[in-house]
């Protein structure tokens, strides 16, 4: 019997048969996608994709200018940035440099100059002193008041000028010690004057052993210390010299750059506008050319004056100085000769000399030289006349030294005394004469020192301000000038 399917079945063999579900597959060895859950079981957000690494300041500085100098107005602002700048960079480095100079010229005639005469002048004073101390130990009991006086001027001009010394030198540097050091021995050396002044008035005969010894506290220990001073206060005078003379090249060649840059520019706006004149750029390079103008021009003016100060003036007083000490010590060992009577000698060679004597000849030998070199320094008649007289004096000096020491080996001591110390007729009368002359030849070659170092200096008042003033107004007039052709693009 057959029964008729009820409901909704499918006949026997009328449906596809159904087939279990397989996830789906990226690829063949892929492992299936997993999503990314948190612990609670929600799903988290997808990874972004990395970022491009940023760009420093200066590469995003570049690009912009790159961009901006595919456009005209963009380059024309460019353009005026260059010419500010090398314009500004002119004037600044113009008055660094010239101030530098200024003030190194300014201290070769208010500073160091004076201070370089002044330790020279330290020297002279103590020698002198010395010499005017023998000289009226010479004399004994009968010391004339113009003796005195002279050597009590001698130490106070020697203290005054230590203190001014002071006063103008670094508390740390090696003048300031050499000048303390010097503090120190000055009252010591008057000590011992005294007590052999006290000693020879009163007959005895250690008065010239104090003497002796004042003199080798003078000469070994204050004369170089004064001399090392003088050497010092000239290095550093060289120094001023050094600093105040060289060309400003740097200052220079920033301006020539921006000239340059200046004219390439209106050269480059004529090209594009065909307009002669840009009334900005035109006052930019008038305001640039001055200050090179003046520049080269002054500094070149203060060089040439302060060159011939240095040729014409300091290498003078250096040799009249040097002359005038070299004087003052053939003085001094003529004194000593005669105050010592032959208690020190000095061995040279086979021979045998008396010490001072020895010395006072190298003296005199420096001094023939150094007014000989004088002589030749000398580029005036007011330069070569005292000069003149010098040598005269000193030829005279030398036969009558001579003289002297003739008398005093035949043992006429005073006869030989009277020849050295006395009236007309004397030593003494020619070491005067030799020191008035170079006292007088030092005047003279100071003040063309002081004309023409003050000349140099001159040239350089106002250069700084003035380069700083108008570079500001050269920029200024670029900017607008670039301006004006920017605005031809709104």
């Amino acid at each position: 019997m057959t029964h008729t399917p009820s409901g909704n079945a499918a006949p026997p063999g009328g449906a596809a048969p159904t087939v279990p579900a397989v996830p789906s597959q990226s690829g063949p060895g892929s492992a299936p996608a997993t999503p990314r859950h948190t612990p609670d079981g929600s799903r988290l957000p997808a990874p972004r994709p990395p970022e491009a690494p940023r760009r420093t300041a200066f590469v995003e500085g570049a690009v912009r200018l790159r961009e901006a100098a595919t456009t005209e107005p963009g380059r024309l602002r460019i353009i005026g940035a260059v010419l500010a700048t090398l314009v500004v960079a002119f004037g600044a480095v113009t008055a660094w440099q010239m101030t530098d100079r200024a003030a190194a010229a300014d201290a070769v005639l208010t500073s160091s100059q004076p201070l370089t005469s002044d330790a020279a002048d330290i020297y002279r004073s103590l020698a002198d002193a010395n010499t005017a101390a023998s000289s009226g130990f010479l004399a004994g009991g009968q010391e004339t008041a113009a003796s005195r006086d002279r050597y009590e001027k001698d130490i106070r001009t020697a203290a005054a000028k230590l203190v001014n010394a002071a006063a103008n030198s670094d508390p740390d540097s090696s003048s300031a010690a050499t000048i303390a050091e010097l503090n120190r021995l000055l009252p010591e050396y008057k000590g011992l004057v005294e007590r052999a002044r006290t000693y020879n008035r009163q007959g005895y005969p250690v008065g010239g052993a104090y003497l002796r010894y004042a003199n080798e506290k003078m000469q070994q220990e204050m004369l170089p210390a004064a001399e090392d001073l003088y050497k010092k206060e000239n290095q550093r005078l060289q120094a001023d010299y050094a600093d105040a003379t060289p060309y400003p090249w740097a200052a220079i060649a920033l301006g020539t750059v921006a000239l340059a840059a200046l004219a390439w520019t209106q050269r480059r706006t004529y090209l594009r506008t065909h307009r002669v004149l840009n009334h900005g750029l035109v006052a930019a390079t008038a305001a640039s050319t001055v200050v090179l103008l003046w520049l080269v021009a002054g500094h070149s003016i203060a060089r040439s004056g302060l060159n011939d100060s240095y040729d014409h003036g300091v290498r003078s007083l250096n040799v009249l100085h040097d002359a005038r000490i070299a004087s003052l010590r053939a003085r001094g060992n003529e004194n000593l000769t005669l105050v010592s009577r032959g208690a020190e000698t000095k061995k040279v060679g086979d021979e045998t000399h008396d010490a001072y004597d020895y010395d006072f000849e190298r003296d005199m030998d420096a001094l023939g030289k150094g007014l000989t070199r004088a002589g030749e320094l000398a580029d005036d008649s007011g330069g070569k006349k005292p000069v003149t007289a010098a040598v005269s004096n000193m030829t005279e000096w030398k036969k009558r030294h001579g003289a002297a020491r003739e008398q005093d080996e035949k043992g006429n001591y005073q006869r030989a005394l009277d020849l050295v110390i006395g009236g007309k007729g004397a030593t003494g009368e020619c070491f005067d004469g030799v020191d008035d002359s170079l006292a007088a030849a030092l005047a003279h070659e100071e003040a063309e020192f002081t004309e023409a170092a003050g000349g140099g200096r001159d040239a350089l008042k106002g250069l700084p301000e003035g380069a700083a003033g108008l570079a500001v107004l050269g920029a200024a007039g670029a900017v607008l000038g670039i301006g004006r052709r920017l605005s031809e693009y709104r």
